[in-house]
């Protein structure tokens, strides 16, 4: 936890938060507090400072914050992203909050597993609990969006023209592909299939609502190692 999240709950006046919950105790365990210490503090979807503990119980932590900074720029993309399994999505999802991504579809396609989308991963409580760990770790503060699209060819055909338009519109492929363009810091969408990759119907489609077909090599990756290192290509992080 590099950045202590603030909820407007935790106020008790305009510069006073008690936190009592899992950070609190990450905090005890990790920082090890005393009055007059500084931490890194930051309110979800807003700015980012300092805590001060003015008061250690043995259950709660009491800070007097000042917020004077912005949090990290986002990156200018908008994640297309084929269901992963739950297990790899959990971890999907942090990495890529950490990394700045704040519009996130989590669509289906062919290789999906239909038993995925009756995962309880997927419910919104579970899903938040992902993003907050991934700004936590970032020192970020902008929650993402996640939309999830359970039809491909009606998202693909109806919504995806409009997501994608004036922007850098890519679909990761391994075949018949262009080489990954190199890093820039302009609006992309980005498409990324599941383990297995898309079918060619659906590459079919993604290429007819404008998208570009790119490769990064031979080697073939996991969806959770494809994600990270094509952000890290496409953007200069």
């Amino acid at each position: 936890m590099n950045l202590i999240l603030l909820f407007q709950t935790d106020f008790i006046a305009t510069d006073t938060v008690v936190i009592s919950d899992r950070r609190f105790h990450h905090i005890k365990q990790f920082h090890q507090p005393v009055e007059g210490q500084q931490l890194k503090v930051g309110l979800l979807d807003g700015d980012i400072g300092l805590g001060t503990v003015i008061t250690l119980a043995e259950q709660s932590v009491t800070l007097q914050i000042k917020l004077d900074k912005q949090p990290p720029p986002p990156l200018p993309i908008t994640l297309i992203l084929a269901l992963p399994r739950p297990k790899m999505l959990k971890r999907t999802l942090q990495t890529v909050t950490s990394m700045g991504v704040k519009q996130i579809y989590l669509i289906n396609s062919y290789k999906v597993d239909k038993s995925y989308w009756s995962s309880p991963v997927l419910h919104e409580q579970y899903l938040t609990e992902q993003l907050l760990l991934g700004l936590e770790q970032a020192g970020d503060t902008l929650l993402p969006e996640i939309h999830l699209r359970k039809r491909f060819k009606p998202f693909v055909e109806d919504e995806l023209p409009e997501i994608a338009q004036h922007t850098r519109a890519l679909v990761a492929h391994p075949y018949n592909a262009e080489i990954c363009p190199a890093a820039e810091n302009i609006a992309t969408t980005l498409a990324i299939g599941p383990e297995g990759g898309f079918i060619p119907y659906e590459v079919n489609k993604l290429q007819s609502a404008g998208f570009t077909a790119i490769h990064i090599g031979p080697r073939i990756l996991r969806v959770e190692n494809a994600v990270p290192v094509l952000l890290s290509r496409l953007f200069p992080i």
